[in-house]
């Protein structure tokens, strides 16, 4: 099979089902080889199927994010199977959806893991073989619910973002490998959100129009360090900004002025998008140098 991901394996978790099987068939159909992973082995088989009779090449695993060992196995299996693993998809996710004063800590805890650590062992346990074939893309699923806050979705919330960061800085540390990381911040009709919208706008959120974002993110010619938004045929980047703000002096009445000069503060007139987190200790220092008192003459 041709296309823009030919000659490529990926593995894609969660892949069973909604937009992990989305992406899956997506990719597979540009090429890529894949290997299926969900904890529902026959939901992971059934797709494997039809990876095989669009012409593809599949393989169906049980893997649990949260158990490292059966994790670096999965990638063992693809190793083995084809010798290379290009680009991972990190999907599979779940929901415990309560206020913060209601939500137990636990179902909090486990939403962290499956969302950010499941995240970080798939990574990790491909990170490696990407590092020294000199390749690799990487795709973690962030969401608006961590990027701009949803009530009722704390540890949801609080997972997605802090994908985020994840993504910035492996981003930074694998462009020198040749290593691209990205976010993903679908919005789809899935299991976990089947039942908030109508017919209509349901047909409208296919997981299936998300998955064009997955594949530009695994390609060849993917960017490095984007939050990519997609949903509906619809695709937009967010990013996180930092205003111009002002400079305040040394003084007891610093944190009164902050409150003061709040509307200069947020004006986000000329804000910018630092390219790693240095960048604002350089602001920082710039503007101390800018305002410092000048010695007489």
């Amino acid at each position: 099979m041709q296309g823009l991901l030919a000659d490529r394996v990926a593995i894609v978790t969660g892949a069973g089902r909604g937009l992990g099987r989305a992406h899956a068939l997506a990719m597979a159909r540009e090429g890529a080889r894949i290997l299926v992973n969900d904890l529902d082995a026959a939901a992971a088989e059934e797709v494997c199927g039809e990876i095989a009779r669009l012409g593809g090449e599949a393989l169906a695993d049980g893997a649990n994010v949260q158990d490292l060992p059966a994790v670096e196995r999965m990638v063992a299996a693809a190793l083995r199977r084809w010798g290379q693993v290009d680009i991972l998809v990190n999907n599979a996710g779940i929901l415990r959806d309560r206020t913060f004063a209601k939500l137990d800590l636990a179902d909090f805890e486990r939403v962290m893991d499956v969302h950010l650590m499941g995240s970080v062992r798939c990574t990790r346990a491909v990170w490696p073989h990407m590092k020294a074939r000199g390749y690799g893309r990487v795709v973690l699923t962030t969401s608006s619910s961590g990027l701009y806050g949803n009530f009722g979705q704390t540890a949801y919330s609080a997972a997605k973002m802090a994908l985020v960061g994840l993504m910035q800085t492996l981003a930074l540390e694998g462009e020198r490998h040749g290593i691209r990381v990205n976010c993903l911040a679908p919005s789809a009709a899935t299991q976990m959100t089947g039942e908030l919208w109508s017919p209509e706008d349901l047909a409208a959120l296919e997981p299936r129009r998300v998955s064009p974002a997955v594949v530009a993110l695994a390609s060849e010619r993917a960017p490095n360090k984007c939050i990519l938004l997609a949903g509906g045929g619809s695709f937009k980047l967010a990013h996180v900004t930092m205003t111009r703000g002002v400079f305040l002096a040394d003084g007891a009445q610093a944190a009164a002025q902050i409150l003061e000069q709040w509307d200069r503060i947020a004006d986000r007139a000329g804000e910018q998008v630092p390219a790693k987190g240095f960048e604002q200790y350089q602001f920082e220092v710039a503007q101390a140098r800018e305002n410092r008192p000048r010695a007489g003459p």
